[in-house]
């Protein structure tokens, strides 16, 4: 699968850390992520990452065109609700966006969890079913 990885500054030891706790499960996925995740991810876990650019200059676009392209299968993007985001529009767009194209989105470390575990057991594979009638 592949899988996109976003979070804003404070929250960034969150994803880390959920990274960290489940790599012997997103090692076995491609793994998308902004600027600065991407590298603090692949630094904590060896994890190669595709990175695009900072949300703020671009990446979250990026990611969000993938996800239009239906080329992401899953968004953890984990968000700092109490932090005004200057590219808060992009950030809106992008969440959109998965409802849109019905991907899955953890928005915070407890849902992030739940996505993991359900990598875990296979239970995403549907996607690739569904994937594949509305290509």
């Amino acid at each position: 699968m592949n899988i996109a990885m976003i979070a804003h500054d404070k929250k960034k030891d969150d994803i880390v850390m959920l990274a960290i706790a489940y790599q012997q499960i997103i090692k076995n996925h491609t793994i998308y992520a902004t600027g600065t995740t991407g590298r603090l991810i692949s630094e904590a876990t060896g994890i190669d990452i595709i990175r695009f650019k900072s949300g703020p200059l671009g990446g979250d676009q990026q990611i969000g065109a993938m996800v239009a392209n239906n080329e992401i299968d899953l968004v953890i993007f984990f968000r700092d609700p109490l932090t005004a985001q200057p590219h808060e529009p992009d950030v809106s767009a992008l969440l959109r966006l998965c409802d849109v194209h019905n991907i899955p989105l953890a928005t915070n470390l407890a849902s992030g969890e739940i996505m993991m575990m359900a990598l875990s057991r296979g239970d995403m594979d549907w996607r690739n079913t569904i994937n594949k009638k509305t290509i």
